[in-house]
């Protein structure tokens, strides 16, 4: 099923397979704002209520399944790549930084549905340019943004794809802000509720929450994340952390696993290997939600002493870039 509906007031789409079901706003960064197992009534992401759409347009970071590009901070809204600086606007007075990139916030154009027995898939895409020039006008280079969105029996897939429609070698980091609910059903204790991800390495941040490159082996709170897991609406966390892979049933796994407990039912949420960082935020601890956010490059990255080594990369004229997701929901994992 693919259909168009009224999404507290904004056009959106609704799509359901596989036994999920899911919206899409694609005037707001094409945003998963709702993702539902059906026979489970497991709600994976934060969804805005009526009275939360004007925070929602502010903030859209903090809902659904929102796209960052660039991931992050970037110190004093500037980098250079082959000879050409980038300035964006100062979005974090206090630190001096620019963050989160302003793409979550575009309008993106659904340009295709398509639907089967077992599956539906919507595709949006975003066209940067010089008359389009929300993005242009501090990152000037031609490039089409597709999000494509597939549900199925296991869960939602979710492939992004960059590509340059330029002539000039195009930088390219991502990641996505993703606000998991906790608890997940509605009859859910979060305080059964842990958080393991496929992390080896706490990344020291300093005052204005940029990377020193001083990397340290997970710490007394951040060790569970590999085990057992942590709590992870208790206390205020934030932390830059380092991906490495997870051993689940002996199959290497990137990615994030909330748990509750009590019931066994997990949410899953996979990642390819473009994505090497993660960070974890929880803004400020007791809040019904947390969010790990997967990125192709550590904070600040065009700034570090070594960026190829910290995950940056570009895309050559005519190239693209790929990058896959998976949200879905398991047992007893």
């Amino acid at each position: 099923m693919i259909k168009k509906i009224d999404f507290n007031g904004l056009p959106a789409v609704q799509f359901a397979a596989g036994g999920y079901e899911a919206v899409m706003v694609p005037s707001v960064g094409a945003n998963v704002v709702t993702l539902k197992h059906i026979a489970t009534g497991i709600n994976i992401l934060r969804t805005p209520t009526a009275e939360e759409m004007a925070n929602f347009k502010e903030r859209p970071q903090i809902y659904g399944l929102p796209l960052l590009f660039p991931p992050n901070r970037i110190e004093d809204g500037k980098y250079t790549f082959e000879g050409r600086t980038y300035q964006y606007p100062i979005t974090i007075p206090a630190q001096n930084n620019y963050h989160h990139g302003i793409i979550k916030s575009e309008p993106f154009t659904v340009c295709r549905t398509e639907e089967g027995d077992d599956y539906a898939e919507v595709e949006a895409v975003y066209y940067c340019n010089a008359i389009n020039d929300a993005i242009y006008h501090n990152f000037p280079h031609e490039f089409s943004c597709h999000m494509i969105f597939r549900l199925d029996s296991d869960g939602l897939h979710q492939a992004t794809i960059f590509v340059n429609l330029g002539n000039e070698n195009m930088p390219v980091g991502m990641g996505f802000h993703t606000p998991i609910n906790i608890p997940f059903t509605a009859d859910g204790n979060a305080d059964n509720y842990r958080l393991r991800m496929s992390v080896d390495g706490l990344m020291e941040i300093n005052e204005r929450g940029l990377p020193t490159e001083v990397v340290f082996t997970l710490n007394h709170d951040a060790a569970p994340l590999r085990e057992a897991g942590i709590k992870p609406c208790d206390n205020a966390m934030e932390w830059a952390l380092v991906n490495k892979p997870l051993l689940i049933d002996d199959e290497p796994f990137s990615g994030a696993i909330v748990t509750d407990t009590e019931s066994g039912m997990s949410v899953c949420y996979e990642v390819d290997d473009q994505f090497k960082y993660w960070t974890f935020w929880n803004n400020g601890g007791n809040v019904p939600y947390a969010c790990p956010e997967p990125q192709t490059w550590a904070i600040n990255a065009p700034n570090l002493s070594n960026p190829d080594a910290y995950g940056f990369q570009s895309i050559a004229p005519g190239e693209e870039f790929c990058a896959e997701t998976r949200l879905y929901i398991c047992e007893n994992i």
